[in-house]
């Protein structure tokens, strides 16, 4: 009797292959990416130099892995608030494609495996940084800020400023000044950023009662938050130019008065009550903090003299 086993059915295929998808759909990958964009180049500054592409690719795994771990959690504990609102009502776990029993150890074993790896492939300064930067993210921002408080934001998202922070550690097991530089500019870009995005969902976090500023604010002190924390990240961008050269220098001032200005604008067109393009200055947001931190890594793999502090 033949014992051959045939061809995998295409419905199975198929349920394994959304299966594997949702699971991938957990992790929000496309914020990892952003994460990411800011590690290597805090790497790059701590060394001065490009690190060893070791030490690079094993932050870059550990790191993202940490990042699938937090938001995984988060899908779990926000499963029901994703349900009300159409931007995350298709996210697995508000359409029922995962059991939340199983995400949350999906979530939790990728936690685990990644401050483990970064242990023994980087050190263990960075892993214990890592598994900081989710529990903050889960027991503070998600569980005790983001319904509570129109703030949520702006104290949760210092989880999303750790990645620079775990660079720097992996490099040089420690954490320099310069790392709390690149600390803050997230921290004070993160608002701006997520608040633009905000009043175009207003309607969606309102459903869902989560308390974004925009929700419970007029669009006047919206717009000018904006502003103040707007101009507190280029204030704060200046700051890292002793430890960087002209390239730096060049692109952050350059970068800075161009989200000044957009800044601006949105709070001009909220004066004159016109409709505002709130998602033009979210999607600028990415594209200032790239191009800054790009900066950062070219500016430190051509290596020329810092500026230094003038006292």
């Amino acid at each position: 009797m033949s014992t051959a086993v045939g061809p995998v059915p295409a419905t199975r295929r198929g349920g394994l292959l959304t299966t594997v998808r949702a699971y991938l759909a957990l992790t929000k990958a496309r914020i990892i990416e952003q994460l990411l964009v800011v590690t290597v180049p805090a790497m790059m500054l701590a060394e001065r130099s490009v690190p060893s592409l070791w030490l690079v690719l094993s932050v870059l795994v550990g790191g993202a892995g940490a990042a699938a771990s937090a938001h995984a959690l988060n899908c779990v504990v926000d499963a029901d608030i994703d349900a009300k609102m159409a931007r995350t009502r298709k996210r697995p776990l508000a359409r029922e494609a995962v059991p939340r029993s199983h995400a949350l150890v999906f979530g939790l074993v990728l936690g685990a495996l990644s401050a483990v790896w970064l242990g023994l492939t980087a050190n263990w300064v960075a892993a214990g940084l890592s598994v900081a930067a989710i529990a903050f993210y889960i027991l503070v921002y998600t569980l005790l800020l983001k319904r509570r408080t129109a703030q949520n934001i702006v104290w949760g998202g210092a989880a999303g400023c750790m990645p620079v922070v775990i660079g720097w550690a992996a490099v040089t097991g420690t954490v320099g000044w310069p790392a709390w530089v690149l600390f803050a500019i997230i921290f004070f870009w993160t608002p701006p950023h997520f608040w633009a995005l905000a009043m175009r969902y207003r309607d969606d976090y309102a459903a869902a009662g989560i308390p974004m500023l925009p929700v419970v604010a007029s669009p006047r002190r919206v717009s000018r938050q904006i502003v103040a924390y707007s101009w507190a990240m280029v204030a704060w961008s200046a700051l890292l130019v002793p430890a960087t050269s002209w390239i730096y220098l060049g692109v952050a001032a350059l970068g800075g008065v161009w989200f000044l200005i957009a800044a601006h604008r949105l709070d001009a067109a909220v004066k004159r009550d016109e409709v505002v393009q709130s998602m033009r200055l979210f999607h600028l947001s990415n594209t200032y903090l790239t191009g800054l931190f790009v900066a950062v890594a070219v500016d430190s793999a051509i290596g020329w003299p810092v500026f230094g502090w003038p006292f």
